[in-house]
């Protein structure tokens, strides 16, 4: 089953355990995925793609911070 549930920067940092603000720092480094949509201007990204994207984090091994 997908998850497409939309998700903002504060959603990804109370997945990961941190602030929204490391969040868009890795975003502006190129460390997160390109958002699946935008609303009002704001990048959104899917549930299933950011737990995804965790799996793949160096040094992260797939477990959830």
């Amino acid at each position: 089953m997908t998850d497409r549930t939309p998700w903002s920067y504060k959603e990804i940092a109370a997945h990961i355990g941190v602030q929204p603000d490391t969040v868009r720092s890795y975003r502006k480094h190129g460390l997160l995925p390109p958002p699946d949509l935008r609303k009002g201007g704001r990048p959104y990204w899917y549930a299933d793609t950011i737990r995804h994207w965790v799996t793949q984090r160096p040094g992260h091994r797939g477990r959830r911070t």
